[in-house]
């Protein structure tokens, strides 16, 4: 009996925390009630609040469908690109092999800085080629498996249809613009000094006589310079106001500043300063002098394929300058800025050709819709080039030239649309 008594309070005393906690949540369980219940009332009422926020969640309009058409799109787009760039590796790689053994390019540069550069170049400059290719193989194999028409007998009109092509597009399109304005240009510059040094191809590193202006009423002029060691001859600096020269500096070399902490730092050798002022004439001269001109190595050196190598910021910051100085070589910087927005646009034109071209269920297979849309795309390659050469060459407005492409085929994307359902 003795036993079974201290067995008991053995057992007590093991689960007092319990048993405290027991009599705590009874003394205050009532206060605890009513809070969770204020909070959770207070969540429900915030929640009504800001129900308006799922209205513009994205992912709430993209059904199961919808995922299955984005990544047949995206799929496709990725698959064509990886077949078709392999393929070009190969060609370049059988063309330019030579090269590479004659000036004994080594391996990672082969790899890493040409090859690693060449394939994001041509991907995005051939991406409205992919992008027909895509929708069309994939939704001709839809409409040949009758899955179109099923989608079509289910209550899903056209337009419904275009919504995941869409969204693929929008996706494709940005990728598209940020890689051609952000990421290539970067890389275009690593794979140009590698064709400079192992495949030979000269870059345009001297200029002669040289003029441009420098800043409000302040022109100045270059008889040669060297853009391999940033060193300019035969230099002179004129400065007027109300179209009077009222200061002349002249020198025989000047040198860039490439370590200095801000840009426009130039070093004057045998500089000679003449300050005019009405009649009277002010000469100073040193041997070496420190100065500020507004004027940088890309302003005077103009090599073929420089607005590739520039970032959207810099093409806008450059053609800015450049306009301000007055110079006029500017047509192809602002046509290469343009066409940048208008490829990135030209994703939406062609996949809605390119879904309304292959939806519906033909005899033949998808042979015909490939050789269309292979037409279509490098109809339009071709047309990008004749308009960039058209604003370059005949004063056509850079901005219009890059469009026209887009404008011309936006016309067959809304005929062929209409025309689809029926």
């Amino acid at each position: 009996m003795k036993e079974q008594t201290h067995m008991k309070y053995s057992k007590i005393r093991k689960y007092r925390v319990w048993l405290k906690l027991m009599r705590w949540f009874e003394r205050n369980g009532k206060w605890l009630v009513a809070f969770f219940r204020s909070f959770a009332a207070a969540m429900k009422a915030i929640g009504r609040k800001l129900s308006w926020l799922s209205v513009i969640n994205p992912f709430r309009y993209i059904k199961k469908l919808d995922w299955y058409i984005i990544r047949k799109f995206i799929g496709t787009y990725f698959f064509a690109i990886a077949l078709i760039i392999s393929i070009s590796i190969v060609f370049d790689v059988n063309e330019n092999l030579a090269k590479f053994t004659q000036y004994h390019a080594p391996l990672r540069a082969i790899v890493v800085d040409y090859y690693m550069n060449f394939v994001p170049y041509f991907a995005n400059l051939f991406s409205p080629l992919f992008v027909f290719i895509a929708v069309i193989f994939f939704t001709s194999r839809l409409a040949g498996n009758s899955e179109i028409i099923s989608m079509l007998a289910a209550g899903v009109s056209f337009k419904r249809l275009m919504r995941p092509y869409m969204i693929s597009a929008a996706f494709i399109a940005i990728l598209s613009f940020y890689l051609g304005s952000y990421v290539i240009p970067k890389g275009t510059i690593v794979r140009q000094n590698f064709e400079t040094m192992y495949k030979n191809k000269k870059k345009n590193t001297q200029a002669e006589n040289v003029q441009l202006q420098v800043g409000k009423g302040v022109i100045a002029s270059i008889q040669h310079y060297d853009n391999t060691v940033k060193r300019g001859y035969g230099f002179n600096l004129y400065k007027f106001e109300n179209k009077k020269l009222v200061n002349h500096m002249t020198a025989r070399e000047i040198q860039y500043d490439t370590i200095s902490d801000s840009k426009f730092h130039w070093k004057a050798f045998q500089w000679r300063i003449r300050d005019l002022r009405g009649m009277r004439e002010n000469i100073t001269s040193g041997a070496e002098v420190d100065t500020l001109i507004m004027m940088e190595p890309t302003d005077l050196v103009f090599s073929k394929g420089q607005q590739e190598t520039f970032t959207s910021p810099q093409l806008r910051e450059y053609i800015s300058k450049q306009i301000d100085r007055g110079s006029g070589n500017v047509v192809q910087y602002e046509v290469e800025y343009h066409k940048r927005i208008a490829s990135s646009f030209a994703s939406f034109i062609l996949t809605t050709i390119g879904v309304s071209l292959s939806s519906r269920k033909r005899k033949g297979g998808m042979g015909l819709y490939l050789g269309i849309g292979l037409a279509l795309s490098f109809a339009y390659i071709m047309l990008q080039t004749v308009s960039a050469t058209f604003a370059i060459n005949a004063n056509t407005p850079p901005m219009l030239a890059a469009w026209v492409p887009n404008i011309i085929f936006a016309v067959i994307a809304w005929f062929c649309y209409r025309k689809a359902p029926n």
